[in-house]
């Protein structure tokens, strides 16, 4: 079965899958709504779930670096509850502290132009987030 990783934002939601051994992450898609729309990223999820084999949700889950919850990490509390209201895929948050840097520095080193590492920052934190999440469970932490 494949894991389904998220990057949520204010106005964008990173999607990237798993292959079926649950090894590698690839991207899918980086899809946009209107800041504070929670249906549109929430039925994109639901639609993915009826057309993929997704055993579990990988939610990036932006703590502050001091560890505390902000706003952001509350958005996504949210999301996982109107997720789990609507699937019985289980949904784990998982702390993506400097997910966002490490999929720009990636997208740097693949020499992609600026413009384009805007419109694709969060399908690629997303991969990031995923594939350290697939990445933790193969070393059995």
């Amino acid at each position: 079965m494949k894991k389904l990783g998220l990057d949520l934002g204010d106005a964008s939601l990173g999607i990237a899958i798993s292959d079926r051994e649950g090894k590698f992450a690839r991207g899918l898609e980086n899809l946009k709504f209107r800041n504070g729309d929670t249906d549109t990223p929430l039925k994109r999820v639901l639609d993915l779930l009826e057309k993929e084999p997704i055993d579990s949700i990988i939610l990036g889950y932006p703590k502050n670096m001091n560890g505390t919850i902000g706003p952001q990490a509350e958005s996504c509390e949210a999301f996982k509850e109107s997720l789990e209201a609507y699937t019985d895929v289980p949904v784990i948050l998982y702390d993506e502290r400097l997910t966002s840097r490490m999929a720009s520095s990636m997208m740097i080193e693949k020499n992609m132009k600026k413009k384009k590492r805007r419109t694709k920052i969060d399908e690629h934190a997303a991969i990031v987030i995923l594939q350290d999440y697939l990445n933790s469970i193969d070393k059995g932490e």
